[in-house]
């Protein structure tokens, strides 16, 4: 189980596209993992699917039990 109260580290990539076109901070970026679909793919990196009222936004990130780092972001109709 994935624990969201641990410390999330955006990769330059994603803090500079995709934070900034979806105008969120990391509470919002936080609040939105907590309530995400999230599926594995991997031994320690993760798929978020979000939707919301703009449509749907997925998140990749590796969880080690330590931090969540976000690798990218993508989005959907």
């Amino acid at each position: 189980m994935i624990d969201f109260t641990k410390e999330i580290k955006p990769s330059k990539h994603f803090r500079n596209t995709w934070l900034r076109k979806w105008n969120w901070d990391m509470n919002e970026l936080r609040s939105s993992l907590m309530r995400a679909e999230v599926k594995n793919i991997g031994k320690t990196k993760y798929e978020a699917y979000i939707k919301d009222k703009k449509g749907s936004r997925k998140i990749i990130f590796v969880y080690n039990g330590d931090e969540i780092f976000i690798i990218t972001g993508g989005e959907g109709k």
